[in-house]
């Protein structure tokens, strides 16, 4: 008797943790669409660089190292474009958060019989559904100027995919340093870094044109190896490897970021 009683009492929590965990996931993902001011910069600026690129490397299509076997310099830019803009918005999830900490929710929200794994888990969801949505956006708004993805409709959803493994890798961080500081200036602060990782990699110009250190820093560059990934399945169609790049090598940052997170939640509930 005592054994069903303990078994029930542990699928009603657990249903519950579930259903405070969806809960605070849909109210991560509606806090970020509901904030056009915050999202419009992450959906806009990524297609004016890809614009940007093709008008001035345009030329440069089929003559360049990397560049000989591609049709097109916007197609070569979807990758770039996807990662780019997903990297953007993994900010605004941690900027929630800190805000959240700010105006005393969190306290509240800890102060209730809520799920703790269930705020961290909710605030990476609601972001990853974000970026898969940005993925989807890119790849509609490139599609009348001639992008195709060659790796077909199961190419396109490797790449959602990634989108959203890139949105949950990367907001592990932020949520990290929002916990860490409860500042929403710092999360937005360290924005710089995510454009600079990006910079330094192969996601605006092939790694067979670069020279000296800036290949250097390319070739050591997971997101180098990652937007590579992406541009095989537009550029070339499915491949085992490219695939793998896709999927993985977000897999693998998000095991570290989300491992930092859950550090910095500790840290956090132990001082309340």
């Amino acid at each position: 008797m005592t054994t069903a009683v303990l078994a029930a009492a542990t699928r009603h929590t657990t249903r519950d943790s579930l259903r405070q965990t969806f809960a605070l996931s849909k109210r991560s993902t509606l806090e970020i669409l509901r904030q056009p001011a915050l999202v419009a910069p992450s959906l806009i600026f990524p297609l004016f660089f890809a614009a940007l690129g093709a008008s001035s490397f345009g030329r440069a299509v089929g003559k360049l190292d990397g560049l000989k076997d591609v049709s097109s310099f916007l197609e070569f830019s979807l990758a770039s474009t996807l990662a780019q803009g997903v990297l953007f918005g993994s900010t605004t999830g941690g900027t929630a958060l800190a805000t959240d900490i700010e105006n005393g929710f969190m306290d509240r929200l800890l102060a209730s019989p809520s799920t703790r794994i269930g705020i961290l888990v909710g605030r990476l969801a609601g972001g990853s559904v974000f970026g898969a949505l940005q993925s989807i956006f890119f790849i509609v708004a490139l599609y009348p100027f001639g992008v195709r993805i060659q790796g077909g409709i199961i190419g396109a959803f490797i790449m959602v995919l990634s989108g959203a493994l890139i949105a949950m890798s990367i907001g592990g961080f932020m949520t990290a340093m929002a916990l860490k500081t409860g500042s929403s200036e710092a999360v937005q602060g360290a924005f710089p870094l995510v454009f600079i990782s990006l910079f330094f990699s192969s996601a605006f110009f092939p790694r067979e044109s670069m020279t000296g250190a800036y290949k250097a820093i390319a070739n050591y560059n997971p997101l180098s190896y990652l937007v590579e990934g992406l541009r095989v399945l537009t550029l070339h169609g499915l491949t085992s490897q490219a695939i793998a790049q896709s999927l993985l090598i977000p897999i693998a940052i998000g095991i570290g970021s989300i491992a930092l997170s859950l550090r910095q939640l500790s840290k956090r509930l132990a001082q309340q």
